[in-house]
């Protein structure tokens, strides 16, 4: 695999996670799923992003009723996002 196509890869990968955080926000505010089809959906998108957002509520709680970790670990993300980037471009 090519150096552009490492690249592209990771960035890819960065871009995929933070759309899962995303997608978390957004169900969060709908009602649990039952047990069934949407349920496994709803379930792995929890599974993949409880660890990194649970580092972020750590420090900042729901405040009001309102989580502002995933804005907070999507900010990050972006952040680690660009080091990494640069890093591999400089390789």
């Amino acid at each position: 695999m090519s150096k552009s196509g490492i690249i592209g890869f990771v960035d890819a990968l960065f871009t995929v996670y933070t759309f899962v955080i995303i997608a978390r926000a957004l169900l969060s505010f709908l009602p649990r799923a039952p047990r069934g089809g949407f349920y496994v959906i709803y379930k792995f998108v929890f599974d993949v992003t409880e660890p990194y957002l649970r580092i972020f509520r750590r420090f900042i709680p729901p405040t009001s009723g309102i989580d502002f970790s995933p804005m907070i670990a999507i900010l990050v993300l972006y952040l680690v996002r660009y080091v990494v980037l640069q890093l591999l471009v400089g390789m």
